[in-house]
């Protein structure tokens, strides 16, 4: 059996709706397309699709043959086009993840200035702030920021973004004065759900690095929760510049103790292992790593500075 060819029928199948509209398409008959998917399904095992004599409906395990089949498509129709030494047009559905906060604020423009420069790619931007296993999720590009990445992915870190802390000036004028990091265990504390090295929080400065324990009354598991909360002077936290860059620089949120800071937040770009990429991919990874450091509150990484 063609695998080839018997994976296009059952993609086409899924898309056009019906066996007959197949056989149509690759001039051929209805009866031979249905033997060809038959012989599919026999080969790997699994039942892909539910006929009837109207409809066709995708079972579960059809819908993720189906879904991981598109793109085994393209990438095949695509290293043709490179074997042969074919001019590529970047075309076709990109699918990104990328965190919510970053997502919104800053990535979300970019994204739509990378389609008016590509007007034959399309983009599918999911954005939350959990780690998705990007051959599972289908993910083509995904844009983390710190933490550890996953094993079966390839990484590339982009830029970085200072991490210092913040508050709102109505927060300020009614606490006590912050004059040193140890002035810190007193205040309201607002931080991300669950973080990683629970609250103890180093800083380093003038006096060197130093590990502050903060209590924080509210952890939220959204930095535009996080950011909101600042500007309602509900309390102060360590945040990464790209956050709250322009409230800073409005006069909203003020730096606190601005000689002291954090570690720096990294920015990567995740994409599967996997030896090809599709041009469509490469180019927006391109994009990203060349407009992300440019952006707000985010520089390029050490390395290349």
């Amino acid at each position: 059996m063609d695998q080839i060819k018997a994976i296009r029928g059952f993609v086409r199948a899924v898309e056009l709706g019906s066996l007959s509209a197949v056989a149509r398409e690759q001039h051929t008959t209805q009866p031979t397309v249905s033997k060809m998917i038959a012989a599919l399904e026999k080969e790997l095992g699994v039942r892909l699709l539910e006929r009837s004599t109207t409809s066709l409906t995708l079972t579960d395990q059809g819908k993720r043959f189906y879904e991981r089949s598109k793109r085994v498509l393209e990438e095949f129709s695509e290293a043709v086009s490179d074997a042969r030494g074919l001019t590529e047009k970047p075309a076709g559905q990109l699918r990104v993840n990328a965190p919510l906060g970053l997502g919104q604020l800053r990535l979300n423009a970019l994204v739509l200035e990378f389609l008016a420069l590509y007007p034959d790619i399309e983009v599918e931007l999911i954005l939350n702030d959990r780690f998705v296993d990007l051959v599972e999720d289908g993910v083509d590009v995904a844009l983390r920021l710190a933490g550890s990445l996953p094993p079966n992915v390839i990484a590339r870190k982009i830029a970085a973004s200072q991490r210092y802390l913040v508050a709102a000036p109505a927060y300020l004028e009614r606490y006590p004065e912050i004059r040193s990091p140890a002035d810190l265990a007193s205040h309201r504390y607002i931080g991300f759900a669950r973080p990683a090295n629970g609250e103890v929080t180093e800083l380093s400065g003038p006096g060197g690095t130093l590990e502050i324990v903060t209590r924080s009354r509210y952890q939220v598991n959204s930095s535009l929760a996080i950011r909101e909360s600042f500007l309602m002077g509900a309390g102060l936290g360590i945040c990464p510049s790209w956050l709250v860059h322009d409230l800073v620089a409005s006069g909203q949120l003020r730096r606190v103790l601005p000689e002291w800071s954090a570690a720096g937040q990294e920015a990567s770009l995740l994409y599967p292992s996997r030896r090809y990429q599709s041009l469509r991919a490469t180019l927006f990874m391109q994009f990203l790593a060349e407009k992300i450091p440019q952006l707000p509150g985010f520089t390029a990484p050490s390395f290349l500075r």
